[in-house]
Order: structure tokens, then sequence, then C-alpha cells
């Protein structure tokens, strides 16, 4: 097997699985391990036009789309997905996401999809597939609270055409000893087309070079990741970090570059795994022309096996998403120390098309 290849296999196959305001964020936690079971319909309402002031301006209409319930048998886990169609009549600027998130969820990935034929019934998929096939589709929110509420900057949004085809990748878990059943609602709420300055867009980074011992910590970096020339001059106004069970924290800095200096933008109080916060930066941060992102990873393994990285909910993950604007399309990164040392972005590296 080749580095690159390697590479791909341990990371983006699996992954493809002072500063800011803390969002409040409900108290809980994700559920335990669970998979395919029952059978479910997608859907989609459409909602009211009312006025809020969480942009800063007055709000357009409001659609919805569900996942499930899915019924998930003890002791299961498995990513399903199904593809909607929104009833949206005419363009949508999208300046609000809310997701709300069943017990038994482990996360949700909200994307817009080329897809031209609804898909309601749950159906097993590859875990974060579209992230380097930008033709097919972009990530808009990755959610692992039960109750997430994104809020664009004034002007800032995501587009959406008519009737705009979405897909809901629902990771689900059931680590309980009788069937639950799991749930997921995205609600999009447009701005006033009169208000739309801006499009927004999504950055998805981390580093898969992940071994906790049994019973034992680790902190995985302060790892360095540059970003590509293109990406400077993003305005970068929310960030939200991931790791699974046994994280006990995530720290972002921004970098002018390798060497610093830094600009801590992401180190949360008390912060939890399961109800991971979203930092706004207000105003937005700015990524600088040769700079990046610094960042660390905090783990205390309680459990009786070596743990490495992984998409189950008994592995482990180090990443950050960031949401930015003016939009230059939507990004993964990664850096890992192994194979002699690799910083990546994908799609734009001649190094994506190995990958995949």
């Amino acid at each position: 097997m080749s580095k690159y290849t390697a590479l791909s296999f341990g990371f983006l196959l699996t992954v493809a699985t002072g500063c800011g305001t803390v969002v409040d964020q409900p108290t809980g936690t994700s559920g335990g391990v669970g998979g395919a079971g029952g059978t479910s319909s997608g859907s989609t309402t459409t909602g009211s036009t009312t006025p809020s002031s969480g942009t800063g301006s007055m709000l357009g209409d409001s659609y919805s789309v569900e996942f499930g319930p899915v019924t998930i048998a003890s002791g299961k886990e498995n990513t399903q997905c199904v593809v909607v169609k929104l009833d949206n009549p005419a363009l949508l600027h999208v300046g609000l996401i809310h997701n709300e998130l069943s017990a038994g969820s482990h996360h949700l990935i909200v994307y817009r999809t080329s897809d031209t034929v609804e898909k309601l019934t749950p159906f097993d998929c590859q875990p974060f597939a579209d992230l380097l096939h930008p033709e097919k589709g972009s990530p808009l929110m990755v959610t692992q609270k039960h109750d997430d509420l994104l809020t664009l900057p004034k002007g800032v949004a995501f587009s959406f055409k008519p009737q705009q085809f979405l897909r809901l990748e629902m990771h689900y878990i059931n680590t309980t000893s009788a069937d639950v059943q799991v749930h997921a609602k995205s609600t999009f709420t447009g701005i006033l087309e009169s208000e739309f300055t801006d499009e927004a867009d999504f950055l998805f980074l981390g580093d898969p070079d992940i071994k906790v011992p049994a019973h034992g910590k680790q902190t995985l970096g302060p790892a360095y990741l540059p970003l590509q020339a293109e990406q400077a001059g993003a305005k970068v106004f929310g960030i939200t970090g991931h790791t699974h069970q046994w994280g006990t924290n995530v720290q972002v800095s921004l970098a002018d570059g390798k060497d610093g200096p830094d600009k801590v933008l992401y180190d949360v109080p008390g912060w939890q795994w399961s109800e991971p916060a979203t930092v706004y930066q207000d105003p937005p941060v700015v990524i600088p022309a040769g700079g990046g992102f610094r960042f660390t990873c905090n783990y205390d393994n309680k459990g009786n096996t070596d743990v490495g990285f992984g998409e189950s909910a008994s592995d482990e993950m180090c990443f950050f998403w960031a949401y930015y604007y003016p939009s230059k399309g939507a990004f993964v990164c990664a850096h890992t120390d192994q194979y002699g040392g690799v910083n990546l972005c994908c799609p734009g590296n001649p190094l994506c098309d190995k990958l995949l």
C-alpha cells in the first residue's frame, strides 16, 4: 500500500469519515451503539415568515426536513442517509440552521446535494463520502449536540436553489438494553434577499494520529495545519470541536505561520465531547496569507483497550469544523505526522485525486 493510499484509507476515506462567544448549550449526552432496524421516511414541511434578531435583520421563510424515526436494536451502530427535496419555491438564502437530534444520535451532517431523486427511506451510506466531491454536493452543518443552532452573521447565508435537494446523514448508536427510536429534524430559515451580501461555506479539519492506551491519556498536538493560498482572506465566524467519548478538550488557534504567533479561537472551559460548544468570532477572524490553524486534542481513555482513529463511536477523532465567508468552496484538510509528515487540503491539491 502506498503512503497516499494508506493515508486515504486511514484518514480521508474514513473521514470523508478572550476571542469568541460561547453559545449556551443544553445539558445531556449522546446515546450509545446503534444500527439499522425498522423503516421510516424523510419528510419536508413548510414554516412561516417570522421576525428575529438573530442575524440582525428580518428573517424569511422557514423549511424543515426530517430523518426517521428509525427503530434501533440494542447494541447496534450504523450510518444512514435520506435525500429530501425542500419545498422552497424560489431561491432561498439561509441565515439560520436549527438541528434537533433524539437520544441515540451520535452526530448529524446536513448537505446540499446535486441529487435529483428523493430517497425518503433511510439507506446505508458512507460517512462523510462527499466531502471531497464538491460537484456532488457540499456540507452545511455538522451537529453532535441534541439541540444545535447555527446563526450566520448579518448578510451571510447558504444559498438554496428552488426545491433544493438535501441529504441528512445520521450516525446513530444504541448502548441501552432496549430498542430506541432515533429521529432528527433540520430547519432552515432564510434572510431577505435585500439583506444578502456573502455566501457562507465550510472547512473540516483534523489529525488522525490518535493512539490512546487503555486507562491512559494522550495529548495530540499541538499540530499545525497550513491552509491553501486561495483560503487566505476567508473570514471565520464559527468553530466547533469534535472528538468521541474519551475526548476531554479541543483547542484551536489561528497562526500566521508554522512558528506563530497564535490567536486562540476555541478553548471552552468544561468542554463536553457530547455537547461541544460552537464559539462565534465577533468580529470574524481573517485567515492570513501563508497562515493556518494550530490545534490540540486531549483524551482520557477509561476503557480496557487501546483506542485509535476511526469512524465508530468506539474509536476516536480529532477534528474541528469552521464556518466562513465569502465562499471559496468547502474543504477537508488534514495534518498527520505519519508517512514523513503530510499536510493536505482537498479539493485543490494534486494528491487529492490519488486518495480516492
